[in-house]
């Protein structure tokens, strides 16, 4: 049976880095349930936790965080929180623009989809994205912790599994990488 044809109970689980960035002029390591979540529900399917930051929302100072995880080939995985709504400091999607080496436009699209289901059109104003940057997957999930579980449970946490199928971001990474 070729690889691609494995079911998948024969592909072992594959842990993956992910780094978390808290966006955010308020919170504190004590305050921040969101990134506690996905460090939760990340750490519950089993991947690792490789950093965690809160950074004030600063287009320039979350660019070069994100920056500095992008190219430390320690972190497979970036999920920020907050940031991505449209009032004037929520800057995270103008940060991580020029750093974009390919978005990934459906993941925004089913996250609105999805919470539609839940806050209805309130999801308009989400600009939850995800993208490839230099061979790392980021994700940007809104700031509440109900956005952060919607988007890890049915999205990320599923794309992060190596045995997910039809298909998934973690057999892909390697693919990715080798194009950079």
């Amino acid at each position: 049976m070729s690889s691609a044809q494995q079911s998948p109970e024969s592909k072992a689980f594959l842990p993956l880095a992910i780094a978390i960035l808290t966006v955010s002029d308020s919170r504190t390591p004590a305050t921040d349930k969101s990134g506690d979540k996905i460090a939760e529900l990340a750490s519950q399917a089993g991947h690792r936790i490789a950093a965690r930051r809160i950074s004030a929302d600063d287009t320039e100072c979350l660019r070069t965080q994100l920056r500095d995880w992008i190219v430390d080939p320690a972190i497979d995985v970036i999920i920020a929180t907050g940031g991505t709504g449209v009032t004037g400091r929520d800057v995270t999607p103008e940060a991580l623009a020029p750093l974009i080496s390919k978005p990934i436009p459906g993941f925004g699209e089913l996250f609105r989809m999805l919470s539609y289901q839940e806050i209805g059109t309130s999801t308009i104003q989400s600009r939850a994205e995800a993208a490839i940057c230099d061979g790392t997957i980021v994700f940007l999930l809104p700031g509440s912790t109900g956005a952060v579980r919607l988007g890890m449970e049915a999205i990320i946490i599923p794309q992060l599994d190596i045995r997910h199928r039809p298909c998934n971001l973690s057999e892909l990474l390697p693919r990715i990488r080798h194009e950079h």
